[in-house]
């Protein structure tokens, strides 16, 4: 008589029991699909990234694992671990050289810029280990016209001290950035106010004096008829307007004037450029050329017609840096330089400026 529940005979239940443990072991589509998402979405390892990108500069294995000094297999496992985490082949390997697919080239495009940033990082961590440093941001014309051309003094009185400029237009966040300083470029509204007034800016026509000398002549705003006016090609379509020929034209009773023609650049050393090599006449921020002006590699034609900018150019420190030596030390130097600077072009401060000027 059978006493099992349900009547199951003994070979019945290791079948139903083998039946259970099979489905128990086995994972859904869902499951699978779920482990393979899960999978894709890991990190990279680097350690692939730099297998790939030396496989695709070279399309060749044996050529990235003898610059990497690992064995071509390494490399090839490698490879194939980053294959099965992207989830596509990144290769066509073909039977002496291989190329690149699609999605290779796709995510060699983003590898290489990547890994040379890494790369220039640790470079300037290791030169700079031990040594005294000061990084700035500052936007480009003011490096090259302003700060470039004095620093030679500095480095020359603080050789202790490496100096790094990174040059953008892009704003930067000093709360957040590895920087020590920013040098910037606006109106006092727009500063903080632990921000240090450099000096202000007026707005001149500036020429090269072959140029004024062989010309025709520039008496009055009338005579820049006869002239190549020179500008910004976007001030039109920004808030730097002011700093426009049709502004300053407006400004001085000639709002209709037409040049004899019109060149533009995108930058302030670009322009300024042009108008040393007699190619026109730029209307220039005073700051930015006044040693150029007192050398007499350019002539100011109308000296009584300067006009006012609402701009200025201040020192932000970073809130992380005020009381690191050399950060002090080149704050002073910066602020004797600004000093000099708003004597030679005769800066007055606004009023509501005076407590943030060095």
């Amino acid at each position: 008589m059978n006493d099992r529940p349900g009547g199951a005979s003994p070979s019945n239940e290791i079948a139903v029991r083998y039946s259970f443990h099979k489905r128990i072991n086995h994972p859904t589509p869902s499951r699978m699909l779920h482990s393979q998402t899960h999978l894709r979405s890991r990190p990279i390892a680097a350690g692939q990234l730099r297998a790939f990108e030396a496989v695709a500069r070279h399309l060749n294995f044996r050529a990235a694992s003898e610059e990497l000094a690992l064995t071509q297999s390494a490399v090839s496992r490698q490879i194939q671990a980053l294959e099965e985490d992207v989830g596509v082949s990144l290769f066509h390997r073909h039977t002496r050289a291989v190329e690149l697919t699609g999605a290779g080239g796709t995510l060699l495009r983003a590898v290489t810029p990547s890994l040379e940033r890494i790369d220039g990082a640790v470079r300037q961590i290791r030169q700079s280990a031990g040594r005294k440093s000061v990084a700035l941001t500052t936007f480009a014309s003011f490096a090259s016209m302003w700060l470039i051309p004095r620093l030679e003094v500095f480095q020359r009185e603080n050789p202790e001290i490496d100096i790094r400029i990174d040059a953008s237009d892009v704003a930067v966040d000093l709360d957040i950035s590895d920087l020590d300083l920013a040098l910037r470029y606006a109106p006092a509204s727009h500063m903080p106010p632990h921000a240090i007034r450099l000096f202000g800016e007026q707005i001149t026509p500036v020429i090269s004096p072959w140029l004024l000398k062989s010309g025709p002549r520039l008496k009055k705003p009338d005579d820049l008829a006869q002239f190549t006016l020179i500008e910004a090609g976007d001030a039109h379509r920004t808030h730097f307007e002011w700093l426009t020929w049709r502004r300053w034209l407006d400004q001085h009773a000639t709002p209709k004037l037409q040049a004899k023609r019109w060149l533009y650049f995108n930058y302030a050393y670009q322009m300024v450029q042009a108008a040393l090599t007699g190619q026109g006449v730029v209307l220039a921020r005073l700051p930015l050329i006044a040693e150029s002006l007192a050398s007499g590699d350019l002539v100011e034609p109308l000296p009584h017609l300067r006009m006012e900018s609402p701009m200025a150019y201040w020192l932000i420190i970073g809130p992380r840096n005020v009381a690191r030596p050399e950060v002090l030390a080149f704050c002073e130097w910066l602020k004797e330089q600004g000093a000099q600077t708003r004597k030679a072009i005769g800066d007055m401060p606004d009023p509501d400026a005076v407590d943030n000027l060095d």
